[in-house]
């Protein structure tokens, strides 16, 4: 109870308020987001066991902050307080400052994000931990104004000046105590176990789901692709109108509303309001690939022929905006422009608006994405479909095929605006995310004239397998020469569904070859009798492994390790490794059905199979 007592004290000092001879060593980082504090003045060191031994031999506690490059909290942040030399120089003489790119370390970052959840009850980014010298994790913040964040060092710095030990001893207690792995041993799993699973999921999307706008929540809104990747598998399984009428809601507001880029193509990663109106303007790849695929599924699941173009437009977003050099799909586009505007990129006024287009297409523009009605933002309007263009046709008296030429010419004249723009692009290219990739553009070369993204599929996948996959390892990221990041399981069980996937449409033994042997790793590396590992010999000690993992924006990469199991065993007649994945599913059942919505990609498997 008085380790229990601390913590609170620490949560209380957090939640209360609205130096070494290090260098920063992010200076010309590989990494976008880390070179772009490589010019603070805090000295940023890397997430490495060199740094945790340096906090060890000094006594100080790490300060661990985790974001990424298009997160618009992480750059106010970084501009309001790591660029300020008061503070920087009291995180430099007190702490062992630490700069991660989740999109790098993602399993250290899922890692702080669970302890910051559990603690405080809410997770988010900039992502802030302090973390004992001996890597347990103490307590954490999000974004803090410089004001109360220099409250929060300096209240820490003293309770651990004053009694180390119990703080230590606290984190330890604490970390030890939040896991308790089971492991499957049975491979057969309950016949009643599927019906139990829909009729949960069945409740939860009726009750937890925005029956008016669609999706879930009720003030920001996130796609949640794998909830409803889920609700797809539920549908062909345990059909149900009420259910159909959801992801109908729900997909068509996400299509016609703000979080769809209506120019470009592609979508933005959350909106801010319930209503789908306002997006946080980040292009996030993984976000887009599971979105085509989703649309693409929902197009014969939901009968809805329409969503076939949604998720064309969505690929060829990916290939032209988010394209490599070499074959590969780049991280993201930022939601912040070169003019250091939120959103600037993808805003218009009616004056700029005037300039570039003819009355009638100013009229178009207006009545179908309602420019001249639209929640008028700081820096311009966004645009967002507020009627079908066949209704704007009959407003304005236009046949429906002068109606569709002038809203295309209406689309090449704002996009050739919009492209003497600047917006930063975060150029790396992830094993995970481009798995992801990979599985979309294998359904879309399937469709009508797929071929682009056929080629796109194949440049892609050589590039997986021979600049990410070497000598039996996966490697997270490649820049140039040089090899980025720590491959967890995300990136075996991405990439390994993707080759999978190619291997369906290619017919080439490589590809199934390639798959099955990224399968065996993940499973030797990351599951075992401490469940599941998100990555291999992880520095921060935090619970042991996982008996189940929640889905996030992503999948959870077990749930798509057991899937890509159980269709590998199909393929290949394998009645092992069938059995491998149903004893690591045949866990945590209480756990799944009492929070299914967050377990919904592992129910999906369990829908499957049956």
């Amino acid at each position: 109870m008085h380790m229990r007592a601390g913590l609170c004290v620490l949560l209380a000092l957090v939640m209360a308020v609205p130096a070494g001879a290090m260098d920063n060593q992010l200076k010309g980082h590989p990494s976008p987001y880390l070179a772009m504090h490589g010019e603070d003045p805090v000295h940023w060191q890397e997430w490495n066991a060199a740094t945790v031994a340096l906090a060890k031999k000094e006594g100080k506690l790490l300060y661990v902050s985790s974001g990424y490059f298009s997160c618009h909290w992480c750059h106010v942040m970084q501009r309001e307080s790591y660029r300020n030399p008061e503070i920087a120089a009291l995180i430099n003489r007190y702490f062992i400052p630490v700069k991660v790119d989740r999109e790098l370390l993602p399993a250290l970052d899922a890692r702080l994000i669970d302890f910051l959840e559990r603690t405080q009850g809410y997770s988010g980014w900039p992502l802030n931990v302090f973390v004992t010298p001996d890597g347990y994790p103490l307590v954490g913040m999000v974004y803090l104004p410089p004001d109360n964040f220099r409250q929060v060092l300096e209240a820490i710095r003293e309770q651990w000046e004053q009694d180390a030990a119990s703080l230590r001893e606290l984190a330890r207690a604490a970390s030890t105590e939040l896991s308790h792995p089971e492991v499957g041993r049975d491979a057969r799993l309950p016949p009643e176990l599927g019906k139990q699973l829909a009729v949960a999921m069945l409740n939860a999307a009726l009750t937890q789901g925005d029956e008016m706008q669609g999706g879930f929540g009720n003030q920001s809104k996130f796609p949640m692709a794998p909830q409803l990747d889920a609700l797809l598998t539920l549908q062909q399984h345990y059909p149900d109108e009420r259910i159909a009428r959801f992801l109908t809601l729900t997909l068509d507001r996400i299509a016609s509303q703000g979080l769809n880029d209506h120019l470009g193509g592609g979508f933005f990663r959350y909106a801010v309001d319930p209503g789908w109106q306002i997006p946080h303007f980040e292009k996030m790849l993984y976000d887009n690939a599971l979105l085509a695929s989703l649309y693409l599924r929902a197009a014969k699941v939901l009968a809805r022929p329409d969503y076939v173009q949604v998720a064309r437009r969505t690929l060829d977003f990916m290939l032209r905006e988010l394209a490599g050099p070499d074959g590969a799909l780049i991280a993201s586009l930022s939601a912040i422009d070169a003019n250091n505007v939120e959103g600037g990129y993808y805003l218009w006024h009616q004056e700029e608006l005037a300039r570039l287009l003819d009355p009638l297409e100013l009229k178009l523009a207006n009545s179908l994405w309602g420019l001249d009605s639209a929640p008028d933002l700081d820096d311009g309007q966004h645009l967002v479909i507020v009627q079908p263009l066949a209704d704007v046709a009959r407003e304005l008296k236009l046949p429906p095929a002068r109606a569709h030429a002038v809203r295309e010419q209406v689309r090449r004249k704002l996009l050739m605006a919009r492209a003497k723009r600047s917006l930063p692009r975060d150029t790396k290219q992830l094993a995970a995310w481009n798995g992801l990739a990979l599985s979309a553009l294998a359904r879309g070369a399937r469709l009508d004239n797929g071929e682009a993204y056929r080629r796109a599929g194949q440049r892609l996948r050589d590039y997986l397998v021979t600049q990410l996959w070497r000598d039996g390892r996966l490697h997270r990221a490649r820049q140039g020469t040089r090899f980025i990041g720590n491959a967890g399981l995300e990136d075996y069980a991405y990439v390994a569904q993707g080759l999978f996937d190619w291997w369906q449409l290619s017919g080439d033994e490589n590809d199934l070859r390639l798959a099955r042997q990224i399968l065996d790793a993940a499973w030797q590396r990351f599951y075992g009798e401490q469940g599941w590992q998100l990555q291999e010999a992880p520095l921060l000690r935090y619970g042991a492994g996982q008996t189940a993992i929640m889905d996030g924006p992503m999948p959870a990469p077990s749930a798509v390790l057991m899937a890509a199991s159980l269709r590998m065993a199909a393929a290949q007649k394998d009645a092992a490794l069938a059995e491998r994945a149903r004893r690591a599913l045949n866990v945590a059942r209480e756990e799944t059905t009492r929070n299914v919505l967050w377990y919904a990609s592992r129910a999906a498997v369990v829908w499957e199979l049956n």
